[in-house]
Order: C-alpha cells, then structure tokens, then sequence
C-alpha cells in the first residue's frame, strides 16, 4: 500500500514542474482575451526557466503576442534562461526600458552570455544600460576569447584576506551590499590579490568567530587561468566535484569566479553538441527554428553521405555478375551492412564520450583499441551462428550459410575498429571527433560488408 502511495505522490509532484497542460490551457486563455491580470497569475507561481521555456515553444507570431502583453514581467533571470536562438528575437521585440531593467539585475557573467553573439549596435544599446563598474567588468570578459573560462566567469566576488578571523569575515559579508545574488567559498587572497584559498560558507558560519581563516580553508583549492578553454573548465569541475573556482590572470592576480552552475551548463551543452553532432546535425539546431533555417542546416552533410554512399554503390556494381546468377544475394546484402553499421555506431559513441570525459587518452588506446578487436570478434562468431543457420535452413544452401556468417564477423570487426579509431584519428588531427565520425564509420561498414559478403560469394559459390 505505502508503494501506491509513493506513486501517486510521485504523479501529483510531477504536475509541479514544468509547464503542464493545464497551465497552457490558462496561459493561452489569457492571451486570446489579452487579459494581462489572468496571465499574470498564470505565470506568477512559475519558475523563470519555465517561464523561458513557455517563450521558445511558441510560435513567432504568438511570442510578439505573449511579449506585448508581458514586457514588463520580463526580467533578468528569464533573459539569462532564454534560449541563445531566440534570445536576439525577444530582446528586439522589448521595450528598451525593460532590457535595461532586466540587465542591471543580471550577474557580469549572465550579461556576457547575453551579448556576446549580438550585433555591436544591440551590444552597445545593452552595455549603455549598466553601471560605469558593471560595464567594465563585462567589457572586461569579453575582452577574453570566446569559449574561455574569462567569458565563463562572473566579476563579483566575494574576498577576505587570509589573516582575518571568521568574525571579522561574517561581520563584513553582513555589511557589504554589493555581494553576488550566489556564492559558495569566499576566496582568501593575499596583499597582491592572488588568491591563496578559500572557505564554504557552511564552515565559515560553523566555526569560532577567532578562528582564522587561513585555517578554514579547504583542500579542493584549485584556481583556472582566464584563457583556459571552457571544456577544460567542466573537466576540472565534474573531476574533483567543485561547487567554484578563482579566475586569475596571466599575473595569477583573482579577475572572477566560476561557480558550479555555470560550468554544468558547459557540460551539458558539449554532451549536446556531441550528440548533435554524431546524427550529423548542427549544434545550433533548436525546436523553434523554421523548416527553412532546418533544411538548410543538415543539407550539407547530406550531401556528404550521398557522396560516400555512392561509395558502397560502386562496389556493388563490381559484382553485379555474381548478384545475377544468385538473386538471393540482393536481399541478404543490407543483413551484414546494417548489422555491421549498427556496431560502429555503438563504438563510435563510447570512444567519443571516453575522449569528450577524458577516460580514453594515448596511455590506455591500445587497451581500448583491443578491447573493441575483441568485442567485435565475439559479436561477430555469434551473429555468424545465427546467420549460418538462418541462411541454411531457410535457402537450404550450407555454403549460403557460410558466406553470411564469415561477412558478418568480418564487418563486425570493421565496425567495432572503425567505432574507435576513427575518432582517436580525428581527435589527434585536432578535429572534433565527433563532428565526422558518424559518416566515416557507416561509409566502412558498408563498403567493407558488401564487399566482404559478394567476394566471399564469388569465391564461394559462383
């Protein structure tokens, strides 16, 4: 009874999150009436990244209704979750005062994410709007390159000298107006402002107001040059579990700080593009984009796999005497290609999500190399039994049998090494490994099984 219970908990709790049927319904109610209270408490219990959510899965033309009626209920956290697709659309579509408004209450490192892929004019338009100290901090971060742990960071940052005592600390944190809607450490820092290390706040607020600092602090210290790319920065985050980081100069002097939230969002974004990437579909793809925009971003690597599927097609025209004389062959073909495509897909997708966390590197390839030499092998001695028997029963043909088994454990083979040389190729030429990778290994385990099963039936049976 309790476990029903837990289910029907479990439901209930659910329709808490998100944006649930029922809420649309309300939603879309109040803007065919362009009733503005009802809309308001629709919206007002909702979460800004819900909110966020409801702006992208609208249609163009229902987003400037929703954005008309709604302007000034727009503000910084809503912005900052805004999707970066659309994110130029809406903020064309608001009132300047509201931009203004939503950005000044926006964290240095939340206004970076906003402006840093729109046009100078929109850019500057944004800046204006900040404070002369905000401005400079923000100018600042994009003064890094993109894709840089100094665009990452956000400039407010709490500090304490290392000899102070956790009183002296808690009575200047309660003092200061200015602090970071969130922070987890407050960084120590000596008389040249490199940091030295930093205290949690649960210790901070823990421990006797005598206690110095320099004894609090914690052992995870690790600081992140402001060049360092931000896939390394995810990597240091996900690695030793870090809630943030200090962010120093050339000079190791503290210029801001990474916090968790920002850096998973690095994480999740690269896990996306990798999977985008191995479907061979653009990493700027998003529900909202039109057929148009869609069509024209995986166009090109269409064209690619028609190139490379003409490949298997000239191989197959090589055997076309062989396929004549034993028709049967033409529908056995796609068994082992498909088979063997499935395979490499698997492959490919460990070897680039070993290579994306770091786990597959030059020290353990050969092992892993191995490895997948082995798996496949194993896949393809029982796949083979399977055909074997498949093809002999049903054809009543032993030697039918044979061919399809041995072409399968040959693609298999092919499938498995190509899953994971491809990439560890790919990454050593310094290109993403999973932005081809997709399209090179099924071009193999075509190629190689048609190949494969029509020479082993021309040997074999014609």
């Amino acid at each position: 009874m309790a476990n029903d219970n837990r289910a029907t908990d479990g439901v209930d709790r659910d329709e808490d999150y998100g944006l649930t049927q029922a809420v649309m319904d309300r939603i879309d109610a109040a803007m065919e009436a362009g009733d503005r209270p009802a809309l308001d408490a629709a919206l007002e219990p909702m979460h800004a990244a819900d909110i966020a959510d409801l702006i992208e899965r609208l249609t163009p033309a229902r987003r400037r209704a929703f954005l008309t009626l709604y302007a000034d209920g727009i503000d910084g956290e809503i912005l900052s979750e805004i999707d970066e697709s659309i994110r130029e659309e809406v903020l064309d579509q608001l009132p300047q005062a509201v931009v203004a408004e939503a950005v000044r209450e926006m964290d240095s490192d939340d206004v970076v994410d906003l402006v840093e892929d729109l046009a100078q004019p929109d850019r500057d338009q944004i800046l204006a709007a900040l404070d002369a100290g905000d401005r400079a901090a923000v100018q600042q971060s994009l003064a890094y390159p993109e894709y840089s742990a100094g665009r990452l960071m956000q400039s407010e940052v709490v500090t304490a000298p290392e000899h102070w005592t956790a009183g002296q600390t808690i009575d200047f944190i309660r003092a200061e107006e200015w602090l970071p809607e969130q922070f987890y450490h407050v960084i120590l820092v000596d008389p040249r402002r490199h940091p030295t290390g930093y205290v949690t706040l649960g210790r901070l607020l823990a421990s006797p107001r005598d206690t110095t600092m320099r004894d609090l602090a914690e052992d995870s210290f690790r600081t992140i040059r402001a060049q360092a790319e931000e896939g390394d920065v995810a990597y240091l985050f996900n690695q030793y579990h870090l809630i943030s980081a200090p962010v120093v100069d050339d000079h190791d002097r503290l210029v801001g700080v990474i916090t968790i939230d920002d850096a998973m969002t690095v994480l999740d974004d690269e896990h996306e593009e990798d999977i985008l990437r191995l479907a061979g579909v653009n990493d700027e793809s998003h529900v909202s984009d039109s057929a148009l925009t869609t069509a024209r971003q995986r166009l090109p690597w269409l064209v690619i796999n028609l190139f490379t599927a003409s490949l298997s097609a000239i191989v197959i025209t090589q055997f076309e005497a062989t396929i004549s004389t034993l028709v049967a062959l033409a529908a056995l073909m796609p068994i082992v290609a498909s088979t063997g495509g499935i395979a490499g897909t698997q492959s490919l997708a460990v070897a680039v999500r070993a290579l994306a966390t770091r786990d597959l590197n030059r020290s353990n390839a050969r092992r892993v190399v191995m490895r997948e030499l082995g798996a496949g092998l194993l896949n393809g001695l029982g796949l083979a039994l399977i055909l074997g028997i498949a093809g002999t029963v049903i054809f009543g043909d032993p030697k039918l049998g044979v061919v399809l088994g041995m072409a399968m454990i040959v693609n298999q083979i092919v499938a498995a090494l190509g899953g994971v040389l491809v990439p560890l190729g790919l990454n050593k030429m310094g290109l993403d490994p999973a932005l081809a990778s997709g399209t090179f290994v099924t071009t193999m385990t075509d190629v190689m099984g048609f190949f494969a099963f029509l020479g082993l039936a021309t040997l074999i049976l014609i």
